[in-house]
């Protein structure tokens, strides 16, 4: 595996398992940049930002995990692509109001360009609306 490909592994899994920027920050350059299409996450434009999102999202699913389908690297252009599920069940406080009890199976994709062997920006794709009404939400 190269070294590029292990590092946004790891920056995935710790990610998506809501370790925060405390953990993800070894996997990234200082001031990495965010983007997405989605109004959920429309003023978080770090990745920093997104990674405390992330952590921040498991206090209402708490069970909230993912399901990697596919990973995948492009040596010339520098990119990572992982396309996965993220499955829940809102049980914990936090939401727009009280649990719901509603259960998600959310796709996406992180885009992560490197520099190096960092993550110098990350792009999500993500129907953040279709997700909200799975949970009730909207």
């Amino acid at each position: 595996m190269s070294a590029m490909l292990e590092q946004a592994r790891q920056f995935f899994e710790a990610c998506e398992t809501g370790q925060g920027w405390e953990v993800c920050k070894a996997y990234c350059h200082p001031n990495a940049s965010f983007s997405a299409q989605a109004a959920a996450l429309a003023d978080i434009d770090s990745l920093q930002g997104y990674t405390e999102w992330t952590k921040n999202i498991l206090t209402p699913i708490p069970d909230g995990h993912y399901e990697l389908r596919c990973f995948a690297e492009d040596k010339e252009r520098h990119y990572v692509i992982a396309y996965a599920i993220f499955h829940g069940t809102q049980t914990g406080q936090g939401g727009p109001g009280e649990p719901t009890g509603n259960t998600i199976a959310a796709d996406y994709v992180y885009a992560m360009q490197f520099e190096g062997n960092l993550i110098r920006h990350m792009t999500k794709i993500w129907n953040d609306a279709v997700s909200l009404q799975q949970l009730g939400w909207a």
